[in-house]
């Protein structure tokens, strides 16, 4: 399945600089069995009502309790929580 963390920074002038401790902070996540693949993508427009970031996870539906319960995700939630103004979370085959 393909898991979608979409996030809206509440500075979005971070997104550059977060770009990469996210995106290995999520690589973390591969070594969970059942996670296959993780890409982080970063919005190319500016406009106020566009979110800014979407990590895009490849995993295996076993794997998402798994990844619930990993350091990586509750690391990210303790250390990029406060940075978020909102967040939508996408689940599909």
């Amino acid at each position: 399945m393909r898991h979608f963390i979409i996030v809206k920074l509440k500075d979005p002038k971070e997104k550059a600089a977060l770009a990469g401790p996210v995106q290995a902070l999520f690589e973390q996540t591969l070594a969970i069995p059942g996670i296959h693949e993780v890409q982080l993508h970063l919005s190319c427009s500016e406009r106020p009502n566009r979110y800014d970031m979407m990590i895009e996870m490849i995993m295996e539906p076993e794997a998402l309790p798994l990844y619930d319960v990993s350091e990586p995700h509750l690391r990210w939630k303790r250390e990029y929580g406060s940075r978020i103004e909102a967040k939508a979370i996408f689940d599909c085959e």
